[in-house]
């Protein structure tokens, strides 16, 4: 089937790469036209629009940065929508609001296609490598229709329910990586004024109780000092932003997700909004007037697993898979 990919950035770029290494017919279509011109050059095709990709493509995705974008890639002039017709798959792969998610999907139903929200997870440099996780909120007929596809993308592939479920994960998940950033930040800073090795500090975080993906990625490029893990406190301002949101929809009244709001919105204040996120220790380190930094780690992640075959992770006590 032909695949349209709408979004080239730091996620977007990395699962189109599968999709092209994977030899899927792809057509591409970004505002940055030299990341247009780099898939072209290794073989995809290029449209003018995203009315064009949906008009020539079986399936539609979009990896955008903000709910507002996606919204106006799909609806606006030149959209998705003027473009797809019946039987064709829109998956949207962005981090976004459930309440969006649904809502564009009731256009899309009445142009007689399937929506797919699939968001994905692992960070980038797993992204790179085919070896991300993917969440799919749809149907069960509609999972196992574009379930091909995203195990070209990703190796662990999670139906989630249904359409929105994906979402309100994806945000759950992103909003724990951000509370255990935050901690980190705190926890390598005190191990730094109590004169603790970092390095050693590291090694014993990672042996611990204390240890998370967060740490084994991000508290690298930390002491690293680089801080590039491809993610910036903008985005991450979005993220906690959506789950204090969607909370609050449900009347929840929460602790942490609004310190994590307040505190993103501070470091956005002092450092900008493309300030690199694990810089957010930034604040610590002025305040307590050191350098975090430790000997031997890398500026950027790398995945040193192999590229393997994807595959639906089964949920345990659930049998409609």
């Amino acid at each position: 089937m032909k695949t349209g990919f709408i979004g080239l950035g730091n996620v977007g770029g990395k699962l189109a790469g599968s999709l092209l290494r994977n030899n899927i017919d792809l057509t591409v279509l970004d505002l940055n036209q030299s990341l247009v011109d780099d898939f072209v050059s290794r073989g995809a095709h290029s449209a003018n629009s995203p009315q064009e990709i949906a008009e020539q493509c079986d399936i539609i995705i979009t990896c955008l940065p903000s709910p507002a974008a996606c919204s106006q890639v799909v609806e606006g002039e030149n959209g998705v929508l003027a473009g797809i017709s019946k039987g064709k798959i829109w998956l949207e792969m962005s981090t976004t609001d459930e309440a969006e998610v649904r809502r564009i999907s009731e256009l899309i139903s009445a142009k007689g296609a399937l929506s797919v929200d699939c968001p994905v997870s692992g960070g980038c440099h797993r992204a790179d490598t085919g070896n991300i996780s993917i969440f799919a909120g749809c149907e069960r007929k509609a999972f196992d229709q574009v379930l091909p596809i995203l195990t070209k993308m990703g190796r662990r592939v999670l139906h989630t329910g249904p359409l929105g479920s994906a979402s309100i994960l994806k945000v759950v998940t992103n909003y724990l990586c951000t509370v255990h950033l935050a901690a980190l930040a705190e926890a390598l800073t005190a191990a730094k004024v109590l004169g603790m090795d970092m390095n050693v500090t590291y090694e014993a975080i990672k042996a611990s109780s204390g240890n998370s993906f967060v740490h084994e990625t991000e508290s690298q490029v930390i002491l690293n000092g680089s801080r590039d893990i491809s993610f910036t406190m903008d985005l991450v301002l979005k993220d906690v932003g959506l789950f204090d949101e969607i909370t609050k929809r449900q009347g929840m009244d929460l602790e942490i997700a609004p310190l994590m709001v307040e505190l993103f919105q501070d470091g956005i204040e002092k450092y900008g909004s493309r300030e690199l996120s694990p810089n957010i220790i930034r604040r610590l380190e002025e305040r307590c007037q050191v350098q975090v930094l430790g000997e031997g780690f890398p500026a950027q992640m790398a995945d040193d697993e192999p590229e393997e075959p994807g595959y639906e992770v089964v949920v345990k006590g659930r049998c409609d898979a």
